[in-house]
């Protein structure tokens, strides 16, 4: 146990990311049953179909959960923030946008409040604001990423030493030796998002899970940079489609329109892996197998535990 699981009321250091529309409550209960904390993501959801995967969440365990609020990215926040209150959730993150605002109303009905950042900057902004738990995501992770670019490696030992609340490393973590690694640049935990797409517990279309799990080194690429829109998606034909757009100059609103959570869940729900993008950080070169979760988590804590307990093994 450590400051962020006592925090969280949870046995295991493990976050799942929120996954925006292709989010779904199985899989949020596969993670609060096996010991980490499921989150299901409003993304740009109706309230209605918000609520019904808080419900759902609700009868399929009694382990603590979290929703994730993208502020500038869902029209109806105002709406998703009576939901947490009439439905009491636990906790909640926030993630797109200025969370200021939303930190001590959220508080006051003892709501676990959660911020993702790209620096430290954003990170001592949330502190002191009365964020409890701080998400720092590198480059590497998968969907909309800052415009920073700072991979995991310089950003969580950097955000760490800014702040005095429990910090979650977020991007290219997928194993045990990544958690260790995490740990070791002074992290609590980790948020995982494509490594539980590849697992039994992800309701999501098999050509998806396929796709990781036989992604290479290149497995994905980034688009949207010239629109400031950056994004890490699986290197698929669709993917590739809209690089090749880019290169021709294709207008803002195009990529808007071929980017979309439409899009996404056409390749990822769907699996019309020639039609819409699916979302992939680094980590999906490391897939090798499609585990449930809960043998994805004993295997990584027993990875974390080796990696440990190795030694450095030089001396001045």
């Amino acid at each position: 146990m450590n400051d962020l699981t006592k925090k969280l009321e949870v046995t295991l250091p493990f976050i799942q990311g929120g996954m925006g529309n292709i989010s779904h409550a199985s899989l949020a209960i596969a993670v609060s049953e096996a010991g980490g904390l499921g989150t299901i993501g409003a993304g740009t959801l109706h309230p209605e179909k918000v609520e019904r995967m808080i419900q759902d969440i609700r009868h399929g365990t009694s382990e603590p959960f979290a929703v994730n609020i993208p502020l500038t990215v869902n029209p109806y926040v105002k709406d998703i923030l009576a939901l947490i209150k009439k439905h009491a959730v636990p906790i909640v993150s926030l993630s797109a946008g200025n969370p200021a605002p939303y930190i001590e109303p959220l508080k006051a009905e003892n709501v676990v409040v959660m911020c993702v950042v790209a620096n430290d900057k954003q990170a001592k902004k949330a502190e002191s604001a009365g964020a409890d738990v701080i998400i720092a995501e590198g480059y590497e992770a998968a969907g909309i990423n800052a415009r920073e670019e700072l991979t995991t490696f310089t950003l969580i030992p950097k955000v760490t030493s800014s702040v005095d609340i429990p910090v979650v490393a977020a991007g290219g973590i997928g194993d045990g030796r990544g958690v260790a690694a995490a740990m070791s640049l002074g992290a609590q935990g980790v948020q995982l998002g494509t490594r539980l797409i590849a697992t039994e517990d992800a309701q999501v279309h098999s050509a998806y899970k396929e796709a990781l799990r036989s992604a290479g080194s290149d497995g994905t690429i980034i688009v949207g940079r010239p629109y400031k829109q950056v994004r890490r998606i699986l290197k698929t034909p669709y993917g590739e489609h809209l690089l090749h757009s880019e290169k021709e100059k294709m207008p803002l609103n195009t990529y808007l329109e071929k980017t979309n959570e439409t899009r996404h869940i056409t390749g990822a729900i769907e699996g019309k892996l020639t039609e819409g993008h699916v979302n992939a950080g680094q980590i999906a070169t490391m897939i090798e197998d499609i585990p449930t979760v809960q043998e994805l988590f004993t295997r990584m804590i027993r990875e974390a535990q080796l990696a440990s307990e190795h030694h450095f093994p030089f001396q001045h």
